[in-house]
């Protein structure tokens, strides 16, 4: 039976930055995945934004997670060479009834720390993108994107430089709590034991289930498991736009908005899709609800340009009826089980946020952050 002192459950983009800030700081420590390779599922089902921080709840994790995450991705993008841009934000107020909601929500992003935006009338948001049409916008230049695939690929190379190990096809089975830490069982065709003192579980959409199959956590201190399904539509025209656009937002969601990739091509989405099982198809009828509310913002949208993109699932631990979440991150003060940290509802702003998730969860590990 194999030792060792630090197991991540996880390798999407929050379990690879809790693994390379464990190692470097000089932790051992091992990463076991399910699938084949890293950031298969919710990591490389979004957007790609590198976002503000504007709307989460004020003083939530969300919030601040995000807005120091943020900081510390450009950099980390900047110092390792990932592609990245930060190409700016506009959110629009398509009619008048709608501007008095863009200084409420320039009111709470600055409560947020979100400190460089900008009011602008229809003229000047005009002047940075002729094709719009809005009454007013509020200017958000620190929103961003970034080639999230590059950004995994990073962030396992500096945790491996530091030591860390990765097993894949090995699913964790079941946890049990012995004297000085867990006694892992492991699945897959390499099927193996291994004994840990510390276990992160950063299993996303199935972080609630794995938790269940830890001996002694207690179920009380387990959120229920929903999933919410992202559609994304692709635009088989040239969008005229080199900034995100988003609507005023709606009740329920943020509105059908438009995002750009590193290469310049448009994508919409996401909606909203309650789901009771994993399903990435994406329906074509959906998009005759996109093509109303993009016309709003984008009245040139040409006929028959949505074709069906891909889909995402954001790991809920919330029902439809409750509108904000926030991130759940636990550790032995809260679930009583020493050695355990617990990371769920890990939505969007996760990938904005995950370093400084990583410095988080190091910091209730009681991990000393790495010297450089």
């Amino acid at each position: 039976m194999d030792n060792v002192e630090c197991v991540v459950v996880g390798a999407g983009v929050v379990g690879l930055a809790v693994a390379r800030r464990l190692a470097r700081a000089g932790r051992e420590v091992v990463v076991v995945e399910a699938a084949e390779t890293i950031g298969t599922v919710t990591s490389s089902r979004n957007s790609e934004v590198i976002h503000a921080g504007i709307y989460y709840a004020s003083g939530s994790l969300m919030a601040r997670l995000c807005v120091s995450g943020r900081r510390a991705l450009y950099a980390y993008c900047r110092d390792h060479g990932i592609p990245h841009r930060a190409c700016g934000k506009l959110i629009v107020a398509t009619s008048p009834a709608e501007i008095d909601k863009l200084q409420s929500i320039r009111s709470h992003a600055e409560c947020n720390g979100v400190e460089d935006m900008q009011t602008l009338d229809a003229d000047a948001a005009r002047a940075l993108e002729p094709a719009l049409h809005c009454a007013a916008a509020l200017s958000s230049p620190s929103t961003g994107i970034v080639d999230s695939h590059a950004l995994m690929l990073a962030l396992r190379g500096d945790a491996e430089d530091a030591g860390a190990a990765f097993a894949f096809h090995a699913p964790l089975l079941r946890a049990r709590v012995i004297a000085d830490g867990f006694e892992l069982d492991v699945g897959g065709e390499a099927a193996t034991t291994l004994r840990c003192r510390l276990l992160i579980n950063a299993a996303g959409l199935a972080a609630s289930t794995l938790a269940r199959n830890i001996d002694a956590m207690p179920i009380d201190r387990i959120p229920p498991a929903y999933f919410a399904k992202g559609n994304y539509f692709s635009c088989g025209a040239k969008a005229p736009f080199t900034r995100l656009i988003y609507p005023v937002p709606e009740p329920g969601g943020l509105g059908v908005h438009l995002t750009l990739d590193l290469a310049g091509q448009a994508r919409f989405g996401p909606d909203v899709e309650w789901i009771d099982s994993i399903d990435y198809s994406v329906d074509p009828a959906r998009a005759e609800r996109f093509y109303p509310a993009i016309r709003r913002y984008w009245p040139g949208l040409p006929d028959g340009a949505l074709r069906p993109g891909y889909s995402g699932i954001r790991p809920k631990i919330v029902p439809r009826a409750v509108a904000v979440q926030d991130f759940m991150i636990q550790g032995p003060p809260q679930h009583g089980v020493a050695g355990l940290i617990n990371l769920f509802g890990i939505e969007s702003p996760g990938l904005t946020s995950c370093l400084a998730i990583a410095d988080l969860v190091g910091d209730l590990a009681g991990v000393p952050a790495p010297s450089s």
